[in-house]
């Protein structure tokens, strides 16, 4: 929603103003200056990343457009999760939850969470080290250091699809340019033609140059930030697993530590203690 607001916003600036200034919009209107520089500009992209790059890059769009699932919801659910893993597992033992992390889709805990079956990879990075505990006496630093080592790498991953949109809103000024000399290049043509004639066509080279640096500037530019904001949202639900499954294996109660995970939530969308607290017990 905030990206169709913005949008709007800088249409409506952009366009609005250059109107009462006496502009013409239609002299805007140039299809094939948008050919050269959005065309050039999706196959510099293609040329840039590989397929699944390309891919995380629209999925990371359209999840712009449809918002964010790693929201309050979405973290107390993950924290109730944790909390019903840890409770069975001190109440029954580490053994008694094999089943579960070795089968969530048939878990009766996990199957309470829909939201988080549908995040593949953290889920997968959950019952990882719910397994890696339950094999094992590992110890706490060392464990500490592959959950680490592990979110470094996530991290790298889930900003790589903002940083390629970010390569091509640095590109888009110079492609500008390009549509901006081939269409004076066109107008050399009509140098016999007369000031009218001349005038419109170094009006319509110089749009190249204006749609080019607005674009880069005025939409993918900010459409690449607001992905990398939204891939630290998800990297949070790393973190709070991270510091909960540490606090765990520390030797806390299952209450202490999701409370360990909480903390580790950014704090405009962090619930509240007694907000969890409710929530657990309600599940």
């Amino acid at each position: 929603m905030l990206l169709i607001i913005g949008s709007v916003i800088v249409v409506a600036s952009v366009l609005g103003g250059y109107t009462l200034h006496g502009g013409n919009l239609m002299v805007l209107w140039q299809p094939t200056e948008l050919l050269i520089i959005f065309g050039a500009a999706i196959g510099s992209f293609i040329i840039a990343n590989p397929l699944h790059t390309v891919k995380n890059v629209f999925a990371g769009i359209l999840r712009l457009l449809t918002g964010s699932p790693f929201n309050k919801s979405y973290y107390m659910d993950l924290l109730s999760l944790l909390y019903e893993i840890f409770d069975k597992s001190r109440k029954q033992g580490v053994m008694s939850i094999e089943e579960d992390i070795d089968n969530p889709e048939s878990s009766q805990i996990f199957s309470r969470y829909p939201a988080i079956m549908k995040s593949k990879a953290l889920l997968d990075f959950i019952t990882d080290y719910l397994r890696i505990i339950s094999a094992g006496n590992m110890a706490t630093h060392e464990l500490d250091g592959m959950m680490e080592s592990e979110i470094d790498s996530r991290q790298h991953e889930l900003e790589e699809p903002a940083h390629a949109v970010n390569k091509i809103a640095d590109a888009l000024p110079g492609l500008g340019i390009v549509a901006a000399v081939l269409g004076i290049v066109i107008t050399m043509n009509f140098l016999s033609e007369g000031p009218e004639r001349i005038g419109l066509s170094v009006a319509a080279a110089l749009v190249g140059t204006f749609i080019g640096i607005w674009m880069g500037y005025g939409f993918v530019g900010p459409t690449s930030i607001a992905m990398e904001h939204a891939a630290k949202y998800e990297l949070k639900a790393y973190e709070c697993v991270k510091s909960a499954i540490v606090a765990t294996v520390s030797g806390q109660a299952p209450q202490m530590a999701i409370e360990f995970g909480r903390k580790a939530l950014p704090t405009d969308k962090r619930p509240g203690f007694q907000e969890l607290n409710d929530h657990v017990r309600a599940k």
